[in-house]
């Protein structure tokens, strides 16, 4: 990924954090002869391995598992982002661009076919996402209708050998002006909007 260096992020911490609230991802990974890429739930298991591990399921039939396994693959994160026009700086000589955070993490991936360890990702991951609800609904892998459901999908983990991290949020711009994109991003509203401001705040006040 292409990061200046006001935009890049290197706190393992800060990555981590980020990638947990923004945890539906892409997998992209070759072929030798094609790209492939599959938008899939992740979970980070941060104190596995020397970087982390990332953890996930997908569906037998998507190839994509096959063709990876044992391979290089990336995994990209990406979280708010919101336009920027130049009317906003109040200034001449400025250009529209784009305000956005992400991170990249590449690492070896491994198809994980023990069936212990597919319920573990199934089960971790639903409880994860179930949590906000009143009444958590909780799987049942013993119904003959989860066997045939278990038996449709494939679970896998990539050891991480490397992360980037890109909060782009117009640290190429002096302050008073980045000032008053926030401010105007607070006043179009909108969830994008408004996180892509509150990081602008957060990063401003150092």
């Amino acid at each position: 990924m292409y990061t200046p260096k006001h935009y890049a992020v290197d706190d393992r911490p800060k990555m981590f954090e980020f990638m947990k609230s923004n945890n539906f991802g892409i997998l992209f990974s070759h072929t030798g002869s094609e790209p492939m890429a599959s938008h899939l739930p992740f979970m980070l298991n941060e104190n596995d391995g020397e970087q982390g591990i990332i953890l996930g399921h997908m569906a037998k039939a998507n190839r994509q598992w096959r063709h990876a396994d044992g391979q290089q693959v990336l995994v990209v994160f990406h979280g708010p982002h919101t336009y920027v026009s130049p009317t906003w700086y109040q200034e001449e000589d400025t250009v529209p661009t784009w305000n956005y955070v992400a991170v990249h993490a590449t690492g070896v991936f491994k198809a994980v076919k023990d069936r212990a360890r597919l319920e573990e990702s199934v089960g971790r991951l639903t409880e994860q996402h179930e949590a906000s609800q009143p009444q958590p609904w909780q799987p049942d892998f013993s119904t003959t209708y989860s066997e045939q459901m278990l038996k449709r999908i494939v679970a896998f983990e990539i050891k991480i050998t490397s992360l980037q991290g890109k909060w782009k949020l117009n640290q190429n711009h002096p302050e008073h002006r980045r000032r008053r994109v926030a401010q105007q991003l607070k006043t179009l509203g909108g969830d994008a909007n408004l996180q892509i401001a509150g990081l602008m705040d957060e990063d401003m006040a150092g």
